[in-house]
């Protein structure tokens, strides 16, 4: 049973009847001008259009593509508060409109959960299920068999054929004899395993499944180099494996962070920094002779220099630029302990994020020493210099922070940042941002 082509456009047809009820409770004057009711409508189905937002994979769950639902939201959101810029409608506050944005917003959002909750328990049910078949066994058969067995996805997985026999009770006999099984149970989707057929098997694979309506997926040979942060390019007709692909990557992403660490540190630079810098110039003056801030360089985005601030913690020390702080310190002052343990030192970085060279979330940037120590003798460790460097970063709220005691911690670190690259969104670094604060506040053990 394949997907119903009325998914979509009842999905459509319940959207705008949401957003034009809500518009028609909460802002009937708007209601009483036919071109502002034709500009939102109009509005909704170019936007969505424009993103693709309609088509809904078998794959895809509701937190799937989260981004584009939020970029949605956002771009409707402009268009809803220019309408009332357009059309002065005054007898609505901005507070109200505010209002009635998020409440359309949630409605929207709640009509997501319930179809992928209603659609779960269809399938579950067995509705709108795809019979498939896998042509080929080799070591990729037990990981696609992991997917085909999870029950919301509504795969029935029918068995494999192959020329090798097998007493597995979902071998299904020969390559040959696939071809009229498939026509015979009502197979949907022909999965093969390249590694397992030649090139003349393929070609007549091919030409059956397009002779009698099959969908033919091709899983090819990964030599057990496949990672989670691949991705396919194409290259007019050519599929290029990216090895080391990112969410960061894409024009939209880039933006979006950079946007987010601008408004960001300039909060900070103009409601935090504007007033405790004084107070703190003074307090370490007071404590020990040297400067304000200290300064270094480390290694930033493809491992280029830049200059890295925080408020001065120590004493003015000529092994500064070598030796990382270690419990009970002799060269943290009073004031730095305070600041240290508080992470108020790390707060001039908000300058350096403002400037471009680092980011508010992101992979803590290490000494020029360190990187060249780490970069070989740990597996991968200058994978981490791809995006720019944070404040903050997924490490350093899992406990991987200050002193490295033990290999296990910088291979951990690693490890961390690397899955940060790997599955960034914009939510991700609001949860690492918010972490941060509360393990600050906590007073985090290794904050010395």
């Amino acid at each position: 049973m394949q997907k119903s082509i009325f998914i979509i456009p009842l999905s459509i047809f319940i959207h705008l009847v949401i957003i034009n009820s809500c518009l028609y409770f909460f802002t009937p004057e708007i209601y009483k001008d036919f071109s502002s009711i034709l500009y939102c409508n109009f509005s909704w189905l170019l936007i969505t259009y424009s993103l693709d937002f309609y088509p809904t994979g078998r794959k895809e769950r509701f937190m799937t593509n989260f981004m584009k639902i939020l970029q949605l939201y956002i771009i409707f959101g402009l268009a809803y508060f220019a309408l009332f810029s357009f059309k002065d409608y005054q007898v609505y506050s901005d507070p109200y409109r505010v209002y009635v944005y998020l409440i359309i917003c949630l409605l929207l959002f709640l009509y997501r959960w319930l179809f992928f909750w209603m659609r779960t328990r269809y399938r579950l049910e067995g509705g709108n299920f795809v019979n498939v078949v896998v042509i080929g066994r080799d070591k990729n058969l037990k990981k696609i068999r992991k997917v085909f067995d999870e029950p919301d996805l509504g795969y029935r997985y029918m068995g494999y054929f192959d020329n090798q026999a097998s007493n597995s009770e979902t071998y299904l006999g020969a390559i040959q004899d696939s071809f009229q099984y498939v026509v015979d149970n009502h197979v949907n989707e022909i999965y093969c395993m390249v590694s397992k057929l030649t090139q003349e098997e393929l070609k007549t694979l091919i030409t059956f499944a397009d002779n009698n309506l099959k969908k033919l997926k091709i899983v090819p040979d990964n030599k057990e180099i496949f990672s989670r942060a691949m991705s396919i390019e194409l290259y007019d007709s050519i599929p290029v494996l990216n090895m080391r692909g990112s969410p960061m990557d894409g024009e939209y992403a880039r933006i979006v962070k950079r946007t987010f660490d601008i408004v960001f540190s300039s909060l900070v630079i103009i409601l935090l920094l504007s007033w405790i810098t004084p107070i703190l110039y003074v307090l370490i003056k007071l404590e020990s002779p040297g400067p304000l801030y200290f300064k270094q360089k480390r290694n930033g985005v493809n491992c280029k220099i830049f200059w890295c601030h925080k408020f001065r913690s120590m004493t003015v020390s000529s092994d500064a630029n070598s030796a990382m702080a270690t419990r009970n310190d002799v060269r943290v002052t009073r004031i730095g302990r305070i600041l240290r343990k508080t992470s108020l030192d790390e707060l001039p970085q908000f300058i350096d994020v403002f400037l471009g060279h680092m980011s508010v979330v992101g992979p803590r940037p290490h000494m020029q020493q360190h990187t060249s120590q780490y970069g070989t003798t740990v597996d991968k460790y200058l994978v981490r210099h791809l995006v720019k460097p944070g404040i903050t970063g997924l490490a350093q709220i899992k406990g991987y922070r200050g002193e490295i005691i033990r290999k296990a911690d910088i291979i951990n670190r690693v490890r961390l940042d690397i899955f940060y690259l790997e599955k960034w969104s914009l939510l991700l670094d609001l949860n690492i941002i918010f972490q941060t604060v509360i393990n600050a506040l906590k007073g985090e053990e290794k904050a010395y």
